[in-house]
């Protein structure tokens, strides 16, 4: 079976709202999470969260200059998605404690990506997709110009499990396979993960 990645913008709308599904959190959020405040993503109603979330991607525009993100195929059918874009495009990040407990970093530096979420279609959840995605990611924002990309990992305790619908920002594993280093471990169960490109 094979696993390719392209771009959001490359990929048709239809092939990721298969992904995102018609029940269930993907296809609440569609990807709006960290794109504003909470206040503002609670009273947004889903269709518009969905005409946001298309705008962003640009879906079904080869040519355009930006995507907020990745679709995987395996053998030709829609499996996943990841989001990866400027850290500057998820204004929530910069209210949040968690990506700056023990940093001095600054949150508004563009040349900085991110990793925000993962989405795999129901069906096909462990079989590589989650991996290949971050890997593609690594290299999506390194051929956009990134100095660096970084994710909000987790990871369970031992003994305790995490539910798919927790995993929805990657699993530590998945990124420290796809060369990320742990830059903080802010909570139990919180990792951030980065890769310099200029180290």
């Amino acid at each position: 079976m094979t696993i390719t990645v392209v771009p959001a913008n490359e990929a048709s709308w239809e092939d990721l709202q298969a992904i995102f599904g018609a029940r269930g959190e993907a296809a609440r959020c569609q990807c709006q999470w960290f794109k504003g405040p909470v206040t503002e993503f609670r009273a947004t109603p889903v269709d518009e969260r969905a005409f946001r979330f298309r705008q962003q991607t640009d879906c079904g525009n080869p040519g355009a200059p930006a995507t907020s993100g990745l679709v995987a195929y395996l053998d030709g059918q829609p499996v996943g998605w990841v989001a990866v874009e400027p850290r500057t495009e998820y204004p929530k990040l910069t209210t949040m404690r968690l990506p700056w407990t023990g940093r001095s970093e600054d949150p508004a530096d563009p040349s900085v990506w991110a990793v925000t979420c993962f989405v795999v279609r129901a069906g096909h959840r462990r079989q590589g997709i989650a991996g290949a995605l971050a890997a593609a990611a690594v290299e999506h924002a390194r051929n956009r110009g990134a100095r660096a990309v970084e994710a909000y990992a987790m990871q369970a305790e031992p003994g305790t499990e995490v539910t798919w619908g927790e995993l929805y920002v990657g699993p530590r594993s998945v990124f420290a396979a796809a060369g990320f280093r742990e830059v903080t471990h802010p909570t139990k169960r919180r990792y951030v993960m980065r890769i310099d490109f200029d180290e």
